[in-house]
């Protein structure tokens, strides 16, 4: 294989891989990713994107589950060694060269990919069990980490990006609104987005998102994200570079309209599939 072939074929697909997951993605990463980061940005969404089907996939075993998720945590850790184990994936070839292409000391890069791998973690070995207030907030915040940085390394990234909590609301904001529309789907799945105390101090279960106790969670999460939104907004709108607000702008727009949904009908979330 010529030099540079590898890079190539591994670019090809990831950019299959992030088309074929979502169209929206693509756009962004096509028109409005920085030019020298473009295959970075493939490989980051297509590698999780995986990750994510993987665990995800029919009803695997836990062990299965945990063995796969513990395979690739610690391919991530040798790859910051400097180590590139033999007998890799297509996919996990992926990672590896994300993290080789990863040159500056505390990158958003990093940051993107190992709060990712806390999120595929945490969805790995949650399946099947009610989770706590504390999990769900901790959750969505190596979530929101993650995509933010992504968003702000990826994207205009010598422009100037205020700090501060406000940074991730945006996307804590559409993180709640993910887990509100993917609800039935995630229950079927086993995946429970609401806190176990909520469930037990009402005497409700995960499926019952009928339930009047269930529509009032679920209609305070819409203020939540309206709220988050709103400030995330205010966030973008500080941002330096144009591209990285239009992404933003883009993403927010995308969950809006499903908060919009969630609200036409009466928060019940079996008339918003």
């Amino acid at each position: 294989m010529r030099p540079g072939q590898a890079g190539r074929s591994s670019q090809t697909l990831a950019a299959a891989m992030t088309r074929a997951a979502s169209r929206q993605t693509d756009t962004i990463i096509r028109f409005l990713v920085d030019r020298d980061r473009v295959a970075g940005a493939y490989r980051a969404y297509a590698y999780f994107r995986w990750v994510d089907d993987r665990i995800d996939q029919g009803d695997g075993e836990r062990p299965a589950r945990l063995a796969f998720i513990n395979r690739q945590r610690a391919l991530l850790e040798g790859c910051y060694r400097g180590e590139r184990p033999a007998g890799l994936t297509a996919e996990e070839r992926l990672l590896v060269e994300l993290v080789e292409s990863d040159q500056e000391k505390n990158s958003g890069l990093q940051a993107y990919i190992g709060n990712m791998m806390k999120v595929m973690e945490f969805d790995a070995r949650r399946r099947g069990r009610l989770i706590s207030e504390a999990e769900l907030v901790a959750y969505s915040r190596w979530l929101a980490t993650a995509v933010t940085e992504a968003l702000h390394y990826f994207i205009g990234h010598d422009g100037v990006t205020p700090q501060g909590e406000t940074r991730y609301l945006a996307v804590t904001a559409a993180h709640i609104t993910h887990m509100l529309r993917d609800t039935l789907e995630d229950v079927a799945a086993g995946y429970f987005n609401v806190p176990r105390e909520f469930l037990e101090s009402y005497g409700i279960s995960p499926d019952d998102v009928d339930s009047a106790a269930y529509r009032a969670w679920v209609e305070s999460r819409v203020r939540q994200a309206r709220a988050y939104f709103k400030t995330g907004k205010e966030y973008l709108a500080q941002v330096e570079s144009l591209r990285c607000r239009l992404a933003g702008y883009s993403y927010v727009a995308r969950f809006e309209r499903v908060l919009d949904g969630i609200e036409k009908g009466g928060y019940r979330l079996c008339l918003t599939r």
